[in-house]
């Protein structure tokens, strides 16, 4: 008998980032970190398990194979072991925003993936454990997982490297995305970090700027909490810059942005920008600030999306197939 369910997350905006993979296996980062969910943004994904001939995953109307396909194996097959079952899977996912140019489509993937997994699987798991699942394919996956700000501890084992809520929706916070359409180079990004010089100073800087977070969710200061994801940004892609490939993964269009952010703060509009391992930019600021922002940006002739704080990964109860 075929079992059969379907799961919604969010894509997240990294606050601050993890960089880099000490396991990529497990996907263990070096550090902890900190993201918020980009609503109204998703992913909506339908998996199957059952008698098929061949395990098959599609992603925008796109078959995977290879590489893409091997981390969407390494979420199901770990919920597969734990539920005990061998049947092979059919999946469908569809994201109603633009993937690979830095809104993290890969962690609302795996996180709507491995909690429709579990579900299909008839696999009883908190939200916590299924972060840890959602891990196996995108290691920002277990921040969407449990939604909103959330905070991904790093741990040393599978069993310790975990996400947890910090503060849920009703922290609200404005976000405009600028898209800027540049295939963004995460992989390669993680891959090179030891490469850099200034990592270990990033490593050593982490303590501080992640507790200087953490306090500015609980105390709900959503201008610190601004400034800080503006700070870290800076950081990240410092070391991208600096590491084997030097890879600079922003055009012209993002520095145009971050200029005008600048510029806009210096006219006392509260305006800071945040920018993953990609060229998109996201632009933060007070919710009753965000039309006002959002037609700055839309001057530079971009395109631009308007988000606010999202919730965690649900079950949905209408399927793709």
């Amino acid at each position: 008998m075929s079992r059969k369910a379907s799961a919604t997350a969010h894509p997240i905006q990294g606050l601050i980032k993890y960089h880099g993979l000490k396991d990529p296996l497990l996907r263990l980062p070096y550090h902890d970190s900190i993201s918020v969910c980009t609503a109204p943004l998703i992913t909506r994904t339908t998996i199957e398990f059952g008698d098929f001939k061949r395990d098959d995953a599609v992603v925008d109307g796109m078959p995977l194979s290879g590489h893409e396909m091997q981390r969407i194996l390494a979420v199901v097959d770990t919920v597969r072991a734990k539920a005990g079952i061998q049947d092979r899977f059919r999946m469908e996912s569809v994201n109603s925003f633009p993937s690979n140019v830095g809104l993290g489509a890969s962690a609302s993937g795996f996180a709507a993936l491995a909690l429709a997994a579990c579900d299909a699987a008839g696999l009883d798991r908190n939200l916590q454990e299924v972060s840890k699942l959602a891990r196996r394919g995108a290691g920002s996956a277990t921040r969407a997982v449990t939604g909103a700000f959330s905070k991904w501890r790093m741990g040393n084992r599978d069993e310790d490297s975990y996400a947890e809520q910090l503060a849920g929706e009703d922290l609200q916070m404005g976000i405009i995305v600028a898209l800027v359409p540049a295939y963004k180079q995460t992989e390669t990004a993680h891959r090179e970090v030891l490469t850099s010089p200034f990592f270990r100073a990033r490593l050593a800087e982490m303590p501080r700027s992640l507790m200087e977070m953490e306090l500015a969710i609980r105390q709900r200061d959503i201008g610190k909490i601004c400034i800080l994801a503006e700070r870290d940004t800076l950081m990240l892609h410092g070391i991208t810059m600096t590491g084997e490939r030097e890879m600079l993964l922003w055009r012209p269009e993002t520095v145009q942005v971050m200029l005008k952010v600048r510029k806009l703060r210096e006219q006392n509009v509260p305006a800071f920008f945040s920018i993953d391992t990609g060229a998109t930019v996201y632009v933060n600021t007070f919710p009753d600030r965000v039309e006002e922002v959002e037609r700055e940006i839309q001057e530079l002739g971009l395109e631009t999306i308007r988000c606010w704080v999202g919730g965690p990964a649900r079950i949905a109860d209408e399927h793709l197939f």
